[in-house]
């Protein structure tokens, strides 16, 4: 069961899963963000994020495109950019969800399109996709979020590599390396997608979130400092009613029923 609901440029459609599938609807601009659409995406992840029943999202283009970006004609036309004031590039980069989200990536996600990827927490990619950032081919820089994200997913000289040449990046070679989480078969992308979503979705949602909260600060903690920064944001679910559910759940060989409290 889902609804499905249109957003300007952008339709959501929520699961029954507690999987919200957001697809940015602009396939004759192959999926370029323009300002009305960073809007759009900005002002639903905010929907998203105060929605307790929204265990995950799921980000994609329609049409067989992720996205081509920032869109061009917008920008040579009266100068716009997909800047949105709260989160920034694309309505994501700079304050990307507190709800897991992961990227189903088909055909290109090149420039912007890598940017909103690597803003994503995690990316299943179809198996002839691509990626890249070759802003500098174009007497540019990849200001969206390229630069700053790239080399801590890859090795230094390989995300070194790839920024400084342009060069478009094969899946094979993402997943060889670490920056995409699974393949699919061209068209299919979207469907492994969920499926990683609901594995997510169907565990405790103040631990999912926590986790990913940890991960994402402590790459600035001091090591002296860590433990007891971590502490502050793990001991509420240490003493939430879910963790009682689930050592319950597990000692009765029953599945969890989570109430996110």
């Amino acid at each position: 069961m889902s609804t499905t609901e249109a957003v300007e440029s952008l339709t959501v459609d929520r699961l029954a899963s507690g999987v919200a599938v957001l697809t940015i609807n602009r396939p004759a601009a192959r999926n370029a963000v323009d300002l009305a659409t960073a809007r759009a995406i900005s002002r639903t992840l905010d929907t998203l994020d105060d929605d307790p029943n929204c265990r995950v999202i799921v980000l994609t283009g329609a049409g067989g495109h992720f996205s081509a970006g920032m869109d061009l004609k917008a920008f040579r036309a009266t100068g716009e950019r997909p800047v949105d004031e709260k989160r920034g590039p694309f309505g994501l980069v700079r304050m990307p969800p507190t709800t897991p989200i992961i990227a189903a990536v088909e055909g290109a996600a090149v420039g912007g399109g890598f940017e909103i990827a690597l803003s994503c927490d995690l990316i299943v990619a179809a198996e002839d996709s691509v990626f890249g950032l070759p802003e500098v081919q174009r007497g540019l820089t990849a200001a969206g979020g390229g630069l700053l994200r790239l080399p801590s997913r890859i090795p230094y000289h390989l995300a070194m590599e790839a920024v400084l040449t342009g060069r478009r990046l094969t899946a094979a070679w993402c997943a060889e390396h670490g920056l995409i989480n699974r393949t699919a078969a061209s068209g299919r992308a979207l469907d492994a997608a969920l499926a990683l979503a609901e594995e997510i979705s169907g565990n405790g949602p103040l631990a999912v979130q926590a986790s990913k909260k940890v991960i994402i600060e402590s790459g600035n903690w001091a090591i002296d400092e860590a433990f007891e920064r971590q502490e502050v944001i793990v001991d509420p679910v240490r003493h939430s009613a879910d963790a009682r559910e689930g050592a319950t759940a597990f000692a009765e060989k029953r599945q969890p029923v989570w109430t996110g409290c």
